[in-house]
């Protein structure tokens, strides 16, 4: 896994290089100016070999200074370079006034609204590249209004080329992922109908530089959309891991995925048994992927516990997979007295009455109590009905402990959390803005258990503030999974892995990851019984 950073520790990452005196900030601007440039040869490697023309459109920080960086060494390579600062040039920091001075003695510097006046006069004016260098990270509040009517005519597809942001798209917040709109604008009274973004005002960017690391902003929310392309620059900073830093799932570690590896002396039941309870006689389908992906993915036994009348329907349907009637909550007291079940899911078909609060109640009490005797650790995934049971009573959520594993989709969360999600939804008006990370921390907090928060941007948080992104964006994007059942074989993901010994945090984590890696496996076309049948080729991929 690799960090993904707020503003905040990336700038206390570099701080921390300078004063060390192993770098200085002039070295690290310079590096972030070439670091730009190279990216855009690889990506348009035809512009490498003829000389263009670029507007580059600097801002009054840091980010304005690695803007004069790549101005200039686009004019080193015999492009026509048009630089637009906004802000006083008297105010810069020193590095980037450095930089700003050093394109003086090639180019000239213009304000912004000269662009704006420019545009307005020649609505034709094209460029190869627009280098967006405004604000990047630093962006702490809403855009100014006359930015907003600026960047309004700036960033009109009909007008530009590529635009290359620096660090990220200008009105983006670095933490968050959502657009930090003009005051005036969240509450509906800026006209800006011209502006062609999807999501408030936030230029559209074709490549993303960033550098070090990517930032939260990157694969959060909105940020995907805006930053279309993410190229993440090496600039010379040592590693360090800052305190409550959020990782991104990215490539599992194979050395965790390899411990699904099963040894010569193994029997079944050394591998976990997992219990997925069903709902009532044509409720059984969810359950039953559930209960498919816990097998695939390497739990040991598998049972399904349903009503009396629902075991002819799910034999049918099931062979590998064993059965048990479960007509009420004494009945599940009954089976898990069996020290052999470690792990548990409840709610995918589960239904929605009093008998299956019951059910809950008595599950959610043996995982606190753990197996019986005290030997091992037992677990819960809790999905979907079983969500909604938690929800109306705070009783059962009081029950929650340290072994299970909430796994909600934004309706649900908001049922669970309302207060957080009502804050989440909030628009930003200035940064660090309220994130889905903060959002599924505090949740992890208030519940006591991991919250694997689902979406595009799924956050896995557990009680401690450990926090894990599984970003399903970019090359790793796999939109096949929105089809119905796929979240029950999520939840059966986690249930197989929760069987086999991971922790909670990490059962999560590990099964999103495989989640989506099954899906891209896959490809168009999916439904959900083929997530648990893609899972062999994935761990041969892997080379378990």
């Amino acid at each position: 896994m690799t960090e993904l950073l707020t503003a905040a520790q990336m700038r206390a990452i570099e701080a921390a290089a300078i004063a060390s005196g192993q770098v200085t900030g002039l070295d690290l601007m310079e590096r972030a100016g070439q670091g730009v440039v190279n990216a855009i040869f690889e990506v348009w490697p035809e512009l490498a070999k003829a000389p263009s023309r670029a507007v580059v459109l600097c801002g009054p920080g840091n980010n304005g200074g690695d803007g004069f960086v790549v101005a200039r060494l686009l004019k080193g390579q015999g492009w026509q370079v048009e630089v637009f600062l906004y802000g006083d040039a008297e105010r810069l920091p020193p590095d980037a006034r450095v930089n700003y001075e050093r394109w003086g003695e090639v180019g000239e510097v213009r304000p912004l609204s000269a662009l704006n006046a420019e545009v307005g006069a020649a609505p034709g004016l094209t460029f190869d590249i627009v280098v967006d260098a405004l604000f990047g990270i630093g962006l702490g509040r809403s855009l100014p209004d006359d930015v907003v009517r600026t960047l309004c005519n700036l960033f009109r597809g009909d007008l530009w080329g590529p635009v290359v942001s620096v660090d990220l798209p200008t009105g983006l917040c670095a933490d968050s992922g959502k657009p930090l709109l003009p005051r005036g604008y969240a509450n509906g009274t800026n006209d800006c109908s011209g502006w062609p973004a999807l999501d408030g005002l936030v230029a559209e960017a074709a490549l993303t530089v960033t550098f070090h690391r990517k930032k939260l902003g990157h694969v959060l929310d909105v940020g995907p959309r805006h930053c279309c392309r993410v190229v993440v620059v090496d600039i010379g900073l040592v590693p360090v891991i800052a305190t409550r830093v959020c990782r991104d799932v990215g490539m599992v570690r194979k050395d965790l995925l390899r411990f699904l590896a099963k040894g010569r002396e193994d029997h079944k039941y050394s591998h976990g048994h997992a219990l997925i309870l069903s709902g009532p006689s044509g409720h059984g389908g969810a359950a039953r992927l559930a209960a498919r992906g816990a097998l695939r993915i390497g739990a040991g036994v598998v049972t399904v516990g349903c009503p009396p009348d629902a075991l002819p329907e799910n034999a049918a349907r099931l062979d590998a997979v064993m059965l048990r009637g479960v007509p009420d909550a004494a009945t599940l007291a009954e089976v898990l007295t069996d020290k052999r079940i470690n792990a548990l899911c409840l709610g995918p078909g589960l239904g929605l009455g009093a008998l299956q609060a019951g059910l809950v109640r008595e599950a959610l009490a043996a995982v606190r109590q753990g197996a019986p005797h005290g030997e091992g650790r037992r677990g819960a995934v809790l999905d979907a009905d079983a969500l909604t049971l938690i929800a109306r009573d705070p009783a059962l959520f009081a029950a929650l402990s340290p072994n299970c594993i909430l796994t909600p989709h934004a309706g649900e969360f908001a049922r669970l959390f309302p207060d957080i999600a009502a804050k989440l939804a909030e628009p930003a008006t200035k940064g660090p803005a309220y994130s889905k990370v903060d959002a599924t921390r505090e949740a992890a907090a208030r519940a006591g258990c991991v919250v694997l928060y689902k979406g595009p941007d799924t956050v896995i948080a557990a009680p401690d503030g450990r926090c894990a992104i599984n970003a399903a964006v970019y090359d790793r994007a796999a939109p096949w999974l929105a089809t119905a059942g796929s979240g029950d074989v999520l939840a059966g993901f986690i249930t197989g892995l929760l069987a086999r010994g991971f922790s909670p945090f990490d059962a999560a984590c590990t099964g999103a990851w495989l989640h989506v890696e099954c899906a891209r496996s896959f490809g168009p076309g999916l439904i959900a019984e083929d997530l648990p049948e893609e899972l062999p080729k994935v761990f041969r991929a892997l080379g378990l």
